[in-house]
């Protein structure tokens, strides 16, 4: 998996951990899931009841099962889904007209609440907390080419919002208004709709019932985003940003990337505006000449096969893996059992091994600010070539802590235009010979393409206790060349 939410938690907290690279800060990552059976509409369970068995349900990991779904046959998918549609339709409708009457609305205005919507239409759905990084209206950015989208008499589009934003959150509470003052424009008040009042049971009839998940946060900061994974499940598509979960998810065949994964520094012309612009239209292209033709492209049996391949795609790639069931088993199996060993062996002998750690870290700290690199040699003087053999040699002074102690490396790769190791490796140098406190330690990395290649050597106080071999945090480094 990608998890740009690890990639960026190391980077928020490289602070800690300053003589470390970002990617080997020790903080890791869990994506999360979601609980299948709380969201899948009964329709969708009897459906896969039917054709995966009952081990959807207490396996839900098991990729193997969910394979199965290529054997649901497409009438029947697709058939399931419609109904979902048709009751979201209706449920959204009663909502909409509780909100008009809560509101004193006349007879006419009640009248358009029970005529919002097609229950035969593309549908696609956005509801979730109303954050400005989430971007509700950024299918608003160019109305007029939308109003196109929506309003084709022969593919028409319809949208439904539904979401809170925090109380002092006012540039999320402005998303809010202009999704109503849209949605009151006589062209498109049977095409947009916001439910307010956000609840589970509006997320269920929504995540059951929509053809789109539509996501477009802001890349990097969307966490994970669990709202597109409850649309698996009931063979919902996603179309979304590169970020969160459908970073990991998307593989060109199961859903729609918004841009490709870039990032924006906000300098210059790269700047929100410019990234809300490409994004924007990006997102039009899609509806325009990938999405909308395919789902209203119909063979003679008026079924959509490519929409309806895509659909099982959906759910035989993410389903198994985006479940509360695979997020408890990783967190087990990655941490829970790791610390409840470490506990043990720390513990036992009336924690033997803690105190001997303790005292560890105290000989460690009394000797670490003499600890140094003096000096570091290669044997070799020429211009080196791609996949050469680069002999290193590096005196260590460890003043009272032992080799034993310590683990010595050369981190090595190419350089950037600023003269950083990216994309490092790591190769452990040996002891070849020791003088007192003074170690000759020998190491051989192999140079990589061509451009500039650059090494450090680093010393790390390291020992097996640990957590991990990064979060002691005592690292020093000779100055990469």
């Amino acid at each position: 998996m990608k998890q740009v939410h690890g990639k960026v938690s190391r980077k928020m907290w490289h602070w800690m951990w300053p003589d470390l690279e970002p990617d080997d800060v020790p903080i890791t990552s869990i994506t999360n899931g979601v609980h299948g059976r709380t969201w899948i509409s009964f329709d969708m369970a009897s459906l896969l009841d039917r054709y995966l068995g009952p081990r959807w349900i207490d396996q839900p990991w098991d990729e193997t099962i969910w394979n199965r779904i290529k054997d649901i046959p497409s009438t029947e998918l697709w058939h399931t889904h419609e109904r979902r549609r048709e009751r979201l339709v209706a449920f959204v409708r009663r909502r909409l007209r509780n909100q008009f009457e809560i509101k004193g609305a006349t007879g006419s205005d009640l009248e358009i609440a029970n005529e919002v919507l097609d229950p035969s239409v593309l549908t696609i759905g956005f509801a979730r907390r109303f954050a400005t990084y989430k971007r509700a209206t950024l299918i608003f950015k160019d109305i007029e080419r939308l109003t196109k989208i929506l309003t084709n008499k022969e593919m028409p589009v319809q949208i439904i919002f539904a979401g809170k934003a925090h109380p002092k959150d006012e540039e999320g509470k402005e998303f809010i208004k202009e999704i109503y003052r849209t949605a009151k424009k006589p062209e498109l008040r049977r095409h947009i709709v916001f439910l307010e009042d956000y609840d589970m049971t509006i997320a269920r009839y929504l995540v059951q019932g929509i053809d789109v998940w539509l996501s477009n946060p802001r890349r990097p900061l969307e966490a994970s985003g669990t709202s597109g994974m409850k649309v698996c499940f009931n063979g919902g598509i996603n179309m979304s940003t590169l970020d969160g979960w459908w970073d990991e998810a998307y593989n060109r065949e199961n859903g729609w990337a918004i841009g490709a994964g870039e990032e924006y520094d906000g300098k210059g012309s790269e700047s929100v505006d410019y990234q809300d612009s490409v994004e924007s239209k990006a997102l039009y292209q899609l509806l325009e000449d990938h999405i909308v033709p395919k789902f209203y492209r119909r063979g003679t049996d008026s079924i959509p096969k490519d929409w309806v391949e895509m659909m099982k795609k959906s759910m035989m790639t993410n389903c198994a893996v985006y479940n509360t069931n695979r997020m408890v088993q990783d967190y087990t199996k990655r941490f829970y059992l790791n610390a409840l060993d470490s506990f043990e062996k720390l513990s036992a002998d009336e924690f033997k091994g803690a105190k001997d750690l303790a005292a560890w870290k105290k000989k460690i700290n009394v000797s670490w600010d003499r600890v140094k690199i003096i000096d570091v040699k290669e044997p070799i003087n020429k211009e080196l070539q791609r996949d050469d053999l680069l002999n290193i040699e590096a005196i260590v002074d460890l003043d009272k802590i032992t080799p034993e102690d310590v683990t010595v490396s050369i981190f090595y790769g190419n350089l950037d235009y600023n003269g950083n190791i990216v994309n490092g490796q790591e190769v452990i140098m040996d002891v070849k010979s020791q003088d007192g406190y003074l170690c000759n330690y020998e190491g051989v990395i192999k140079c990589g393409d061509a451009g500039k290649f650059g090494y450090s050597v680093r010393i790390m106080a390291d020992k097996d206790e640990l957590v991990s071999r990064f979060h002691f945090g005592k690292i020093k480094w000779e100055v990469a060349r």
